[in-house]
């Protein structure tokens, strides 16, 4: 896939994602339909204890993730944890609270919108040890070799280029660090067709 056609998927991504940033009413994992059910109830239903939905602000759970990256993370105290994808800072706050003052959380994603309302949120709530940078998860704002754990919840789908995502990951995670990824997976290779539709990228 050539580098103009990456651009464009990614350009259809992000304007996707910003229309829910933006939008009062909720949506599916991938943007398209409305929850019929309270969010808390979709959340509990892909992995959350209700204790973990308890250390993040209550708008930050926005329905968008396919399961629960921190199970498999096991987050420490003191750690430094990564997000990829960060969308409305959602598994950056429970990662937060489970590191402690002494670590702390960077979520990153390439949708200003999303990285506003996080901001604001982690502002309101007063969290000290989380921030929130703009970029893309192929080309990462975050120094070589400092983080402890990687999650990344329902995102690495939506890139047009994985390789360089999961080159990405190894640059900047620490000798042994850890990478914990709950997404979609192909059971079945996907037609020509399909692999040209931008919109299933998004949905």
């Amino acid at each position: 896939m050539d580098e103009s056609k990456k651009d464009k998927i990614r350009q259809s991504v992000r304007s996707s994602y910003r229309k829910i940033a933006v939008s009062k009413k909720g949506t599916d994992c991938c943007g398209e339909t409305k929850i019929k059910k309270p969010s808390k109830a979709v959340t509990t239903s892909i992995g959350y204890s209700k204790e973990q939905i308890s250390l993040a602000p209550e708008e930050a759970d926005m329905g968008l993730g396919c399961g629960n990256p921190l199970e498999i993370a096991q987050v420490k105290e003191g750690e430094t944890v990564l997000d990829l994808g960060s969308g409305g800072g959602f598994d950056c706050f429970i990662a937060a609270k489970k590191v402690g003052d002494s670590g702390r959380a960077i979520g990153v994603d390439m949708t200003p919108e999303m990285i506003s309302k996080a901001r604001r949120l982690a502002k309101k709530e007063n969290y000290g040890n989380v921030e929130f940078r703009l970029g893309e998860i192929e080309n990462l704002p975050v120094a070589d070799n400092i983080v402890d754990v990687i999650i990344s919840n329902c995102v690495i789908n939506l890139s047009p280029d994985k390789q360089r995502v999961y080159n990405e990951a190894n640059r900047v995670l620490k000798k042994g660090g850890r990478l914990a990824i709950s997404d979609v997976v192909l059971m079945r290779e996907l037609t020509e067709e399909m692999k040209k539709d931008e919109k299933l990228y998004c949905g």
